[in-house]
């Protein structure tokens, strides 16, 4: 039986999927943030107490929050010969530079006795110089001058991108960047050994070689997706995911709306500029939403796909598909020096607790306001140290569990 359930984006959340920011955002430094994916540096001290509302709030909410580095742990110790594996799976894929590099990371990773400590380690990243009896050895190590011999993870704060529940299934995605890829590794291994979540499904592989992530995938109902085909979401790859969830997986999905926003770091998710926040309300990027390239996918018989693009706008997509009319709530308000500066601060990415109730930053004040024009209930959080990773609260969350909505 599976334990993920997610039929919506707005259903009355009841599990959440965290990662507090740890120590691999005390190893981000200036020479490597574009490598790393960051603008900046978040400082972490505040940036924890940042996180800690965030979590408090989705308790304060009666939602269940667990936390991605326990979820790893209880599955890698269900046994000593899985978590081996994973230590030897992680170092493979930690692109070391020598094979004797290689070897002294997992007998360093080997002889760590606590499994949380030895994950967390895995994440912050490993330097050289923690390696016990490390020496250049080889040419490659005398002239590379990384300080590191794995790399850290900042971005893994942002839980949505590494996989994403659809209905009860999961997709592990194929990462766009080779700086994240080892990120899917900790989601393999719990929908693969932990004891709750051992049972899901998955509807899209890791080692795809086209790449998907969790936010530009939204579930619209049980029946429909809404996916971004962004600079980190490929076509191909959306046509893979239907082909799984309407043939190989035989789910109810049958409709994949595909929205095809500017390849921008600006935009660099579907979720950037485009959020669900009530049953018919929808936050959205003024500049975006008007614009968009629309082609819908539909299961056809014959295990194919029949794939049509129209001319509709992203309003008319929502109400047909919706049966409702919609109400489209602009990001920042009319004002467009407003709408790109808290578009940029993620005021589009708010994350549903219940209907009409949201998550959002603080920072984006016009827009929460807006929303609170609406009818929406908008719950803050201070966010001047997570918003330096660019993403938002939908960006920082993986659902796992969503009441159905009727």
């Amino acid at each position: 039986m599976s334990h993920i359930k997610v039929n919506s984006e707005i259903g009355k959340l009841k599990t959440v999927l965290l990662h507090i920011p740890g120590e691999e955002l005390h190893n981000l430094t200036p020479k490597h943030l574009d490598d790393l994916l960051f603008d900046d540096i978040p400082w972490l001290p505040l940036a924890k107490k940042e996180h800690n509302k965030f979590a408090q709030t989705f308790i304060d909410n009666g939602v269940k929050v667990v936390y991605l580095t326990d979820l790893v742990t209880e599955a890698l110790d269900t046994s000593k010969e899985v978590k081996e594996q994973f230590i030897h799976q992680f170092v493979k894929e930690a692109h070391i530079n020598s094979f004797t590099l290689s070897e002294i990371v997992t007998e360093y990773l080997l002889n760590i006795k606590d499994t949380k400590e030895m994950v967390l380690k895995t994440i912050a990243g490993i330097k050289k110089i923690e390696l016990p009896n490390y020496q250049k050895r080889t040419l490659r190590d005398i002239v590379d001058e990384s300080t590191f011999a794995c790399d850290p993870m900042p971005n893994l704060y942002f839980q949505r991108d590494p996989f994403a529940s659809i209905g009860n299934m999961i997709s592990l995605n194929s990462m766009f960047s080779i700086t994240r890829s080892r990120e899917t590794i900790y989601g393999e291994y719990i929908f693969k050994y932990h004891p709750y979540y051992k049972d899901t499904k998955l509807c899209y592989e890791r080692d795809d070689v086209k790449s998907i992530e969790g936010g530009d995938i939204m579930v619209l109902n049980k029946h429909t997706l809404i996916v971004g085909s962004s600079q980190r979401t490929t076509p191909i790859a959306i046509e893979n995911l239907a082909k799984r969830l309407f043939f190989k997986e035989k789910s109810d999905f049958d409709k994949i709306i595909v929205l095809f926003i500017p390849k921008a770091r600006t935009f660099m998710h579907l979720d950037t500029i485009f959020t669900q926040v009530d049953r018919y309300k929808f936050t959205a990027h003024k500049e975006c939403y008007d614009a968009l390239r629309i082609i819908e996918i539909s299961k056809g018989e014959k295990e194919k796909l029949i794939v049509n693009e129209t001319d509709e706008k992203l309003k008319q997509v929502l109400e047909r598909y919706l049966g409702h009319e919609v109400t489209m709530i602009p990001c920042g308000g009319e004002d467009l020096i407003s709408a790109q500066r808290e578009q940029w601060s993620d005021g589009s990415n708010t994350i549903a607790i219940a209907p009409g109730k949201v998550i959002a930053y603080e920072r984006n004040d016009i827009t929460n306001n807006i929303l609170r024009s609406y009818g929406v209930e908008v719950f803050e959080i201070p966010s001047s140290e997570l918003s330096r990773g660019r993403g938002g609260p939908r960006c920082m969350c993986m659902p796992l569990e969503r009441e159905d909505i009727d």
